[in-house]
């Protein structure tokens, strides 16, 4: 993000009102190779081609905040692989970290990561520093730390249906589990703020919070995430698609102030349950929509979400989740002019 975006991303997380309504969309390896043109394991490998494909997208959408802007990113393998999880890369398809964790015995066994040299995260932080002059040349800068929230890591580690069974049959084990994790990520989220000091966000993506009920967040995910959140970052960001009306609530108390959500809820229901105190970042379909729907179902849909907000502070345009594959130039440019003609309405 260039000093411009970040300036604009802390006012509107403030609470001020701007116009034309800011548009963000978070934005990887599920959707930038196949829009640049090049198969996902180049875009893995490949330095060069993962800088310039996210250094197109910027030029292309100039107007538009990428989120977390440069990610550095392994899909799912990233922080599982810390745990020595084997990593399945396919040429161009989404890669897949197997479990490590067989029963609750195995718990014990799991090691405890080293940030820095375990798994694919030196990786992670060598590719961001081979490509930092590109990026502050381009006048942007690294903003965010990011990982995957404990909970979504456990799930891959055991499985998700095994873990989501851990916490109801051997809840103290699976307290345990979270307590290795979480400090695992705290001290990777360390790592990544250490390397490059421009780093004033936290990004976590869980979308295990929306498997649960109230009484399990508040065991299972409430501490843990309100302890990764314990920090004096300006920007504390989570990514649940899944359902979040039962955890929405907690976000003020956790520390979260900029969320994005799945497209299951509205924004106006959001705000009641956050008290308007954190801001949203979505949230039209994004498959069904962004993706494959025409350049005008999206204009529309957009128009229709602009309309209907009863608050337009704290509000950042996107798509319901990260952004999906094959969304077409067309369909965003859509979206961003839809987002300009409403704005003023």
């Amino acid at each position: 993000m260039t000093d411009q975006q970040w300036d604009l991303l802390k006012r509107v997380v403030r609470g001020d009102l701007v116009e034309p309504l800011p548009v963000g969309f978070i934005i990887d390896c599920p959707w930038l190779p196949g829009w640049y043109g090049i198969r996902i394991i180049d875009y893995f490998t490949n330095d060069q081609r993962w800088l310039d494909a996210n250094l197109k997208a910027l030029n292309e959408f100039p107007d538009v905040m990428f989120l977390p802007g440069f990610w550095s990113e392994y899909g799912m393998c990233t922080e599982p692989s810390a745990f020595g999880a084997r990593c399945v890369f396919p040429p161009n398809e989404f890669p897949h970290a197997h479990p490590v964790i067989a029963s609750p015995e195995d718990l014990e066994m799991l090691p405890a990561p080293n940030p820095r040299t375990d798994g694919l995260l030196p990786f992670v932080l060598n590719r961001l520093k081979l490509a930092q002059p590109g990026i502050e040349a381009a006048g942007h800068r690294i903003r965010f730390a990011v990982s995957r929230g404990p909970l979504n890591i456990a799930s891959y580690l055991m499985g998700m249906t095994e873990f989501l069974t851990l916490l109801l049959t051997h809840p103290e084990e699976a307290e345990s589990l979270l307590k290795r994790i979480t400090a695992f990520v705290k001290e990777w989220l360390a790592v990544q703020r250490e390397a490059f000091p421009t780093i004033d966000g936290i990004l976590l993506l869980d979308d295990i919070i929306g498997f649960m009920g109230e009484r399990e967040f508040q065991r299972f995910g409430l501490p843990y995430f309100s302890e990764l959140y314990d920090s004096d970052v300006a920007i504390r960001f989570l990514h649940n698609d899944a359902p979040c009306k039962i955890s929405a609530p907690f976000l003020p108390e956790i520390g979260v102030n900029l969320f994005n959500m799945g497209f299951d809820v509205t924004l106006n229901e959001l705000k009641t349950l956050t008290k308007n105190s954190v801001t949203l970042l979505g949230n039209i379909p994004p498959r069904d929509v962004l993706a494959n729907g025409t350049p005008a179902e999206v204009g529309t849909a957009t128009r229709e979400l602009v309309g209907s907000l009863t608050d337009r502070s704290r509000v950042i345009l996107s798509c319901g989740g990260g952004m999906p594959p094959s969304v077409s130039t067309a369909n965003i440019k859509s979206f961003i002019e839809a987002v300009i003609e409403s704005s003023g309405s």
